[in-house]
Parts: C-alpha cells; sequence; structure tokens
C-alpha cells in the first residue's frame, strides 16, 4: 500500500510525458524497408501503417494485432528459414524510441488463403519465435534500454519455417506505468514476408490477438514489482514455439537513410523454393526491393540478448504533425522532450520500503 501510494503521489505532481513511437524500419538480410510515420502515408512499405504514433490499452483492444487502425501493406517482400530481421524503432518527431522498462516479443502468422498483402489479420494464427526482457548481463535494466539508445532488434527466423506469405509481429510493452492496472502500453508492429525455401515445420502453442494476453491483471502486463531490482519477470501470452528463432539480440542501429519504392511497386518474389502468389493471386509477383537501399549497419557488430530459444481502451492522441521544413527547422532549435521516469520511480520506491 506504501509503494502504491507513493507512485500516486508522485504520478500527481509530475507533468504528463507522452511516449509516442512506431517501428520506422525493417532490415531483412542486409535490404532495409522504410516504415511510413503513423498517419502520414509516403510510399509503399512492407510495415503496416498504423494510425497514431501512441500505444494500443487494454488486452482486448482489437487493435491488439498489428497496432492502432493498423492497414494493409503494399509491399510483401522476399525472406528465407534464417533470415536475420533487424527491427529499428524511432519515437514521435524523429526522436528515439523513448521507453526503457519492459519486453520486446515477435511472433508470426501465415497470411492463409490469400497473400499478406490482401490478409486480414483478425484472426490469424499467432506463434511466438522470441521474447527478450530483462539485460542477461544485469537484471537491473532491461534490454528495451538498448532500443532507447538508438539500437535494433535482429531476430534470425526459425530454421524449419514453411514457405509462404508471413506477418512478423514485433511488439514493445512499455511497463514504465505498470505497477497500476491497465498501465501497461502496447506497441504492436507488423511486416508482411514472403518467405522461401523449403521448410516443413509446424508451429505450436498458436494464438490470435486479442486473446493472447488473457486480462489487464496477467503477470507481466500488471507488475507491482517491475521497479523493484532483482524481481523476476514473468512474460505474457504464449510460450516459445518449437518454431523459434535461431537467435535474437540487440544489434547496432540501422542507417535510416532508406527511400519508399515508387508507388504501384508489385509484391516482391521470394527466393529459395518457395512458391507464394503476387498480389493479383496470379504466381510469383515483381520484386518490390529495388527502391530500398541496404542499410550500412545491417549484419555488423555483436547482438546482446536472447538466443533462439483489450477492454477496449482508449487510444493515446499524441497526433504527430507531417514532417516538414519548416517543422525540421523548429524542432532543431527546441530543447528536447524529458523522457519517462522510470529511474526516478526506482529510487523513490526504494527509498519508501
Amino acid at each position: 500500500m506504501k509503494r502504491a501510494a507513493v507512485f500516486a503521489v508522485v504520478s500527481a505532481a509530475l507533468p504528463y510525458v507522452a511516449a509516442p513511437g512506431y517501428l520506422a524500419q525493417v532490415s531483412i538480410d542486409g535490404k532495409a524497408y522504410a516504415g511510413n510515420i503513423p498517419n502520414n502515408y509516403q510510399g509503399p512499405s512492407p510495415i503496416r501503417l498504423v494510425s497514431d504514433i501512441g500505444p494500443v490499452k487494454g488486452t482486448s483492444n482489437p487493435d491488439m494485432f498489428c497496432g492502432l487502425d493498423a492497414q494493409l501493406a503494399e509491399l510483401v517482400v522476399p525472406a528465407n528459414p534464417g533470415s536475420s530481421v533487424a527491427f529499428q524503432w524511432s519515437g514521435g518527431d524523429h526522436q528515439k524510441w523513448p521507453h526503457n522498462t519492459g519486453p520486446l516479443m515477435t511472433c508470426m502468422a501465415k497470411c492463409e488463403g490469400t497473400t499478406c498483402d490482401k490478409f486480414n489479420s483478425t484472426n490469424a494464427q499467432w506463434f511466438k519465435i522470441d521474447q527478450a526482457g530483462k539485460d542477461p548481463k544485469d537484471s537491473s535494466q532491461w534490454l528495451q534500454q538498448d532500443i532507447m539508445n538508438g539500437d535494433s532488434y535482429t531476430v534470425t527466423l526459425p530454421q524449419d519455417l514453411p514457405p509462404g506469405d508471413y506477418l512478423i509481429r514485433h511488439e514493445i510493452i512499455a511497463l514504465h506505468l505498470a505497477v497500476t492496472m491497465g498501465g501497461a502500453e502496447f506497441y504492436p508492429s507488423c511486416t508482411q514476408v514472403r518467405v522461401g525455401g523449403s521448410g516443413t515445420g509446424t508451429p505450436s502453442n498458436a494464438v490470435t490477438f486479442p486473446g493472447a494476453y488473457h486480462d489487464d491483471d496477467d503477470p507481466g502486463i500488471f507488475d507491482p514489482t517491475v521497479f523493484d531490482v532483482g524481481s523476476k519477470y514473468v512474460f505474457p501470452g504464449p510460450p516459445i514455439s518449437n518454431l523459434a528463432a535461431a537467435s535474437a539480440g540487440i544489434t547496432p542501429p540501422e542507417s535510416q537513410t532508406t527511400t519508399f519504392p515508387p508507388e504501384g511497386a508489385a509484391t516482391a518474389t521470394a527466393t529459395g523454393s518457395g512458391s507464394g502468389k503476387g498480389s493479383d493471386g496470379s504466381g510469383s509477383g515483381a520484386s518490390a526491393t529495388g527502391g530500398a537501399s541496404p542499410s550500412a549497419s545491417a549484419g555488423t557488430g555483436s547482438s546482446k540478448g536472447t538466443t533462439g530459444s483489450t477492454t477496449t481502451g482508449a487510444k493515446v492522441q499524441c497526433k504527430l504533425k507531417a514532417w516538414s521544413a519548416s517543422a525540421a527547422a523548429s524542432s532543431a532549435s527546441s530543447v528536447n522532450r524529458p523522457r519517462h521516469y522510470s529511474r526516478i520511480m526506482r529510487r523513490i520506491l526504494h527509498t519508501s520500503s
């Protein structure tokens, strides 16, 4: 009770700090694809566009599968079993990701019956391939701190993944407000890929979103001990599937100089022996990857992290203004927004106990 009272007092005293973010880029085997700024379409992408940079709130929220009002993306880009997929997150106004407390989790779902650029993921069967929480070298820190520092997170796709079109759902859960019920913030993203190869695996532990997280009081979502040094974290959702990522971890920042391919670029063709259909449903699509340039740092450096292994909530309305020359100029002269106060809370809660 004492800890909760202290948190309530401090929360009331501190100014509200918006903490929006989105998946800004994904790189597959060194080929980079830009994501659109939420509610600001700029060009074709394999990352499904969301309507707002705020979080999804509530475990039964219908936006849990791919993000706020997520729209079908135009591109389905090539990948293979064992492909390296790097996720680069961004905060609003081209700042760095603003949170450092909570897990990163990656699921996949096959786009059954159609190509992913036409697939309604409401009833998709998701299987978890990776989850990452606290830093294995320092249990007082979360790997999300590295995302806040500007690093990327890279997952190696399962080696026995069957060919076909898939959504990759990479999610960050921000837990800086999770000491109160309903405080967790969910940031799911969906990337459309076409997997080649000749894998024959059948994934276990499939779930749907919403549904994978049962309630707002699930362990790992409501967490009164989240700021306690040494506390053990329980991951929400299903266990890791038998089709697990071959490896995963923190990797150096991705170069974000990627441009969008021309509008009307067709669905990509997966390499290997995968057959997949193009967006017109008539066999392989034309390559859609020609407009994107590979990341300068993709595949370099050592990784840190794991190795293989929604009552409908209100949407936070931190609308991102369209980026323009005038906005860039004003941003350059403005003071950076304050980050969230997890470290402050940790010290205050520690001294109050």
